[in-house]
């Protein structure tokens, strides 16, 4: 089985910051990553998705950590097709124009070409201290399974190459019926890492919860199951406390994805207070890992 690494997706949240998680100690934004980082081996940052990360900042997570650390880096909003907030842009890339969010179609192609440039470009300090895991890139739900599509995918590959770029996607057509078969073997043919989720079923963003190894890295999120899944307030989408059943009842399944990968990465989404914190602790327990991603003795 292939190392196992178990994390969440925020670690300064401020519902968490709020839930006493945190010892009274840990009052700096350095001594909350270095509290975080002493318990979990694995974080994803998804301020990166609202704005483009600094390399000074990126710098700082290095220095933080210690040298086992992971970070997954969620891909700005831009470069996934969502709408993406002018003033998020760096200055100068900012288009003349009176719209509040932008698509990559409404950006000088220039522009559209250095915002890629510089939002791999911050991620340099940690490539450089081996400290990045991957650069996730969720699609919003009108990426639909299509030919130009699943083309880029493949030009993210390249434009991300050497770093590991993994894929979430939020629309039922890539695994309805007999599309599950072909989305798979896409994927698994160009070596692209398939981003396993647990979600709210019955949305129009609703993927069912496939666990399948696509390359030799695979990532699964859990979004918990909230009544409150289509809110724009993110604490009510993804307020979901998992029970200890349900996540007795998913260590199994993870052991045997791992099985089929060199690593994986399991990410707690469900961000309100201390739930993802604790629920990832419980599932490590359960899986038998420790803070290294390696299985416990005994």
């Amino acid at each position: 089985m292939g190392g196992i690494k178990v994390g969440t997706a925020s670690w300064t949240d401020r519902t968490l910051l709020e839930s006493g998680w945190y010892p009274p100690e840990a009052d700096t934004p350095e001594k909350r990553l270095a509290h975080y980082a002493s318990r979990f081996p694995l974080v994803e940052v998804d301020a990166t998705y609202y704005a483009p990360p600094a390399e000074r900042t990126a710098a700082l997570w290095v220095a933080r950590t210690p040298p086992d650390f992971t970070f997954n880096i969620k891909a700005f909003s831009l470069l996934t097709g969502h709408p993406t907030r002018v003033s998020a842009l760096h200055a100068d890339l900012r288009p003349d124009t009176d719209k509040r969010t932008v698509y990559p179609a409404d950006l000088p192609a220039a522009s559209y070409e250095e915002v890629w440039t510089r939002f791999l470009t911050a991620l340099d300090p940690l490539v450089a201290a081996g400290k990045l895991g991957a650069v996730l890139f969720q699609f919003p739900p009108w990426f639909t399974l299509r030919r130009d599509n699943k083309q880029y995918l493949l030009e993210v590959r390249r434009r991300c190459d050497p770093l590991r770029a993994v894929f979430e996607f939020r629309h039922a057509s890539w695994f309805a019926g007999d599309n599950r078969d072909e989305t798979l073997d896409f994927l698994r043919r160009h070596d692209l890492p398939y981003v396993c989720v647990d979600m709210p079923q019955g949305h129009r963003s609703s993927v069912p919860p496939v666990l399948v190894a696509t390359a030799d890295l695979a990532v699964v999120r859990f979004h918990g199951h909230s009544d409150r899944w289509t809110s724009r307030d993110i604490h009510e989408k993804f307020g979901y406390r998992y029970s200890d059943r349900e996540l007795r009842q998913w260590a199994p399944k993870l052991r045997e994805l791992a099985a089929d990968a060199g690593q994986t990465h399991v990410l707690l989404n469900n961000c309100l207070r201390d739930y993802a914190q604790t629920n990832a602790a419980t599932l490590a327990a359960l899986l038998g890992v420790d803070r290294a991603g390696s299985a416990r003795a005994g």
